[in-house]
């Protein structure tokens, strides 16, 4: 067990946790944040998508003790006080959201791809998104949301 300091959506988190456990484990346990969810546990689903410097990383395979001294965006970071980000919104207001289990991925990288990207075509989308897997909504309207959001954004 070693102790050390994560910062999480801005917020130093003091830890102590073993080395080996990954970053999924250690936010969703020691820091209580549930919204990055375990799906997989083996970086196919993306539905413990995180942002590691603004980078999406699968926290499922990333050490926790790795992610000390960086800066560490989940879901519930992306939200702007008590306004939801606008992906969020969209996402819903497109009914892009069914079961819900893998939005929190989507919406973390898709916000990634938006830094990087601000004015993706339905392609960059795709690809920006391809690391996650959902099983509900065939995708067209998240789609569909993260572009309204970049033409949002863009305005």
């Amino acid at each position: 067990m070693i102790s050390y300091t994560l910062n999480v959506n801005g917020i130093d988190y003091p830890v102590a946790a073993d080395q080996g456990r990954n970053l999924l484990s250690v936010l969703r346990t020691e820091v209580g944040l549930t919204g990055t969810k375990e799906g997989c546990d083996d970086c196919e689903c993306g539905a413990c998508m995180v942002l590691l410097d603004g980078q999406p990383v699968n926290s499922c395979s990333y050490l926790a003790v790795q992610a000390q001294g960086r800066a560490v965006t989940t879901v519930e970071g992306l939200q702007q006080g008590d306004e939801m980000h606008p992906l969020q919104r969209n996402i819903l207001e497109e009914g892009g959201v069914q079961c819900g289990f893998c939005t929190p991925g989507m919406l973390v990288s898709a916000c990634a791809l938006l830094e990087r990207n601000p004015s993706p075509s339905e392609e960059d989308v795709r690809i920006g998104l391809s690391g996650n897997l959902c099983r509900c909504t065939g995708y067209a309207k998240i789609v569909k949301a993260v572009q309204r959001t970049a033409a949002e954004l863009q305005s």
